[in-house]
């Protein structure tokens, strides 16, 4: 199963998992590159990987958007999400890990995708 591949307003593309299984095969083929990483601080959400090295603090917000519409957080709750970011040099998976869970080998640095953000992205989409 291929991730979603969205493309950013500047043109960068973005590939978010669709489940467990994808999540762990698209942060395998970024394990450690330089290419930012999105996840939700709370469990159930896309990986969410930009292409584009060195991405703006506008494409990253941007990516976050995608990233936080697509998780189990912003389903049953509708208010601000908090993401980590991190990068493909930060991962690590060891055996006994569960499908689709990774650890950071750092603290990540994170953000917060506004409620107001993510209902304009999904009324954009209509």
């Amino acid at each position: 199963m291929k991730p979603r591949e969205l493309t950013l307003s500047t043109g960068a593309k973005i590939f978010l998992g669709k489940n467990s299984e994808n999540n762990d095969e698209l942060v395998s083929n970024f394990k450690g590159k330089q290419n930012v990483i999105l996840h939700t601080a709370e469990p159930g959400s896309p990986f969410c990987i930009i292409e584009k090295t060195n991405p703006s603090k506008d494409e990253i917000y941007e990516a976050g958007i995608f990233c936080a519409s697509k998780s189990q957080d912003w389903r049953d709750n509708k208010h601000d999400i908090k993401l980590h970011i991190f990068t493909g040099h930060d991962v690590k998976k060891s055996l006994w890990m569960k499908s689709g869970s990774w650890k950071l080998r750092n603290e990540p640095k994170e953000i917060i995708i506004k409620k107001k953000d993510i209902l304009g992205a999904s009324k954009s989409k209509n």
